[in-house]
């Protein structure tokens, strides 16, 4: 390491200030960043001195995610067994999930890092590390059997639209992950919704998801729905284990609490907002139970512990509604903003059949609201001190 760091700094003038290849110099820095701890000092006081950085914070973030690209992968291979009546190992499984995620892990970042090298040389500033972050979290959302060109094309509506045109990192509105996802949702919904684009499976093979099982079939009982089903197990411990068919990391909710704990514990991300979005999700999954039997809606009759491990929520709120750029930033804030998250994931999710998983929807609707949160909580902050003051 001792000459790789010799070699860097034999190289640095190059690309600093008046040397022959300046122009590319956020790619040296995001270089030397990525191998070794940033060489910039604090010139003047005061400051703060931590061992927590951007970059430490970040790979946290994906090393929380990682537990959920190994399951993944192995769910992958455990729906292809069930569509081909084929029995492997875990490791066997495993191996071919890979076969599958890899190839959009790779597409995924060659285009991001194209698209972040390109902004970074025009505009002058260095590689951020929500890069890495932004593109871990893509494939994870994403159903493992989609065209790897619409991969790429999600990564940069995702990535351009979704953060540089708001002038990049700490700028953005909306999460670029989900931003990746609703663009290609909605741009080709036959790759990434459905029945036969969650597993490899023959042709005539069904691989329903279990939100999509009562959003089609009226006047029933959802988990009596649920549990009739034969070719998977949806009952509710299945579905918190994650052998049912889903994108690639949002199936297995163990993982997902171990991620949610393990941010909670180092601090990155807030659990006000996790704990939020369940009260929300609960309070109208109760109200929708109290409705059901005045409608012929079958998702109304969907219980609060069902809707929680059903879908995409627990994964968009862990990791993606408490991202701390898009997300609210006063406590006070934070709560409502969970809390509006949950609720409008149920009311998506109930009221519009055509589209059964409103996690998405919720957090990219609750992006564009946070600023507005936090702004009328700090109004309400300083009236109530301007009237305890007043006495």
């Amino acid at each position: 390491m001792k000459f790789l760091h010799s070699m860097i700094n034999k190289v640095r003038p190059t690309f600093e200030d008046g040397g022959s290849m300046e122009k590319f110099y956020p790619i040296f820095e995001a270089t030397e960043s990525f191998l070794f701890s940033t060489a910039e000092k604090t010139k003047s006081g005061p400051h703060i001195r931590d061992s927590i950085d951007i970059k430490r914070v970040m790979i946290l973030v994906v090393v929380a995610l990682i537990p959920c690209y190994i399951f993944g992968a192995i769910n992958i291979g455990i729906q292809s067994g069930i569509a081909h009546g084929v029995e492997r190992s875990v490791f066997q499984n495993f191996i071919f999930g890979m076969g599958f995620i890899f190839p959009i892990i790779a597409v995924t970042f060659i285009t991001g890092g194209i698209w972040e090298v390109l902004f970074a040389v025009t505009r002058k500033h260095d590689i951020y590390e929500g890069f890495l972050v932004t593109c871990t979290l893509i494939p994870l959302v994403m159903p493992p059997t989609i065209p790897l060109w619409q991969v790429s094309l999600a990564t940069t509506f995702g990535i351009v639209i979704g953060k540089e045109i708001f002038g990049g990192v700490g700028y953005n509105i909306f999460n670029p992950a989900l931003v990746a996802r609703a663009f290609i949702f909605f741009s080709h919904p036959t790759h990434i919704s459905g029945e036969k684009v969650w597993v490899s499976a023959p042709d005539g093979f069904s691989g329903a998801t279990a939100l999509a099982v009562p959003a089609v079939i009226e006047n029933a009982n959802a988990v009596t729905l649920l549990n009739s089903v034969s070719q998977f197990d949806f009952s509710w411990w299945n579905m918190v284990m994650g052998t049912i068919p889903g994108s690639i990391g949002e199936t297995n909710k163990i993982l997902i609490l171990i991620g949610a704990l393990f941010l909670i514990v180092t601090k990155i991300a807030s659990w006000r907002i996790m704990a939020g979005a369940l009260i929300g999700l609960t309070g109208t999954a109760i109200l929708t139970n109290i409705m059901a039997p005045l409608s012929s809606n079958t998702m109304l009759t969907l219980p609060a512990h069902y809707h929680l491990v059903m879908g995409g929520f627990m994964f968009g709120v862990v990791f993606m509604a408490t991202e701390p750029v898009t997300s609210a930033h006063t406590n006070r804030g934070r709560w409502i903003y969970g809390i509006l998250i949950g609720s409008l994931t149920v009311i998506i999710r109930s009221i519009n059949p055509a589209y059964p998983e409103g996690t998405m929807l919720a957090i990219l609707l609750m992006n564009a609201f946070a600023p507005l949160i936090d702004y009328f909580v700090i109004q309400a902050h300083m009236k109530a001190r301007r009237l305890r003051y007043a006495k």
